[in-house]
């Protein structure tokens, strides 16, 4: 049996996994210490707070809502990869490109520049696209 390391590009997985509960911690931040019938975090009925929210705390939880959709293919493309052999720093090197476009997404998308979101989300698609096919022969 070979031995096997936990690649960058596998804690690349863990980091853009973690990445919607950063979303999250986004769009209810400054709110905990504010009681729920004054407008702050319900705890007790966290998505219809969230849904009542605006601005950049309800861009924060759309942008949530889109780094788990991302996740999946994300996850598969690095195992996919793995599988077939990609050349493991030409792997590693797009895993960490994928998880930084990102959090640039994540970051303009709270920040309300739509142009360049989405800009940066046809990149990091891009780059996940050649994870993929990264150990392709």
């Amino acid at each position: 049996m070979q031995a096997t390391s936990f690649t960058l590009a596998y804690w690349c997985v863990l980091l853009a996994a973690l990445l919607p509960t950063v979303c999250a911690g986004i769009a209810k931040w400054g709110t905990f210490t504010t009681s729920p019938q004054k407008g702050g975090f319900d705890n007790a009925n966290p998505r219809a707070w969230l849904a009542r929210q605006t601005d950049w705390r309800a861009r924060a939880n759309a942008a949530q809502a889109n780094s788990f959709e991302a996740l999946p293919f994300f996850i598969g493309a690095v195992v996919i990869a793995h599988q077939l052999g990609a050349d493991q720093t030409r792997l590693d090197v797009l895993a960490a490109l994928f998880v930084l476009l990102r959090a640039v997404y994540i970051l303009l998308y709270v920040g309300n520049r739509a142009s360049l979101r989405s800009v940066v989300w046809v990149l990091a698609l891009g780059i996940n696209i050649a994870i993929l096919f990264a150990g392709y022969r």
